[in-house]
């Protein structure tokens, strides 16, 4: 778990993530793409939603599931931004720059993810 009062550099930088994916999805919003907009919304800004709750955890168990599912929706984020890359629906300098963010994020919690797993089987 990570301990309070230090500087959280996941957390903060999920939390600027969700704030750039809020912004595209006003955007595609206003050019009438509600559904694919939908889906990269809830994603988008889950990994940050979980990585706070993993902050909160009661437990390494809890802590380990929530990371797993920031985990699991940085992997689902980086599947819409290419579906909307490849569908032309954004620009390509923007899809560049978010999917990095998107696969920084996910290296970052796979690390998180394997050192808590090796922990707990001691290994």
């Amino acid at each position: 778990m990570i301990e309070s009062g230090k500087k959280n550099v996941l957390a903060d930088k999920s939390y600027q993530f969700a704030l750039k994916i809020v912004f595209l999805c006003k955007d595609l919003n206003a050019q009438k793409e509600y559904i694919l907009s939908r889906q990269l919304l809830k994603c988008g800004t889950s990994i940050g939603a979980n990585v706070a709750e993993a902050n909160g955890a009661i437990s390494n168990a809890d802590f380990s599931a929530k990371i797993s599912i920031a985990y699991k929706e940085s992997l689902e984020t980086k599947y819409w931004l290419k579906l909307l890359n490849d569908s032309n629906s954004i620009d390509e300098n923007e899809f560049t720059e978010l999917f990095k963010l998107a696969d920084e994020l996910s290296k970052i919690l796979f690390s998180i993810l394997k050192s808590t797993r090796m922990n707990k089987t001691g290994n």
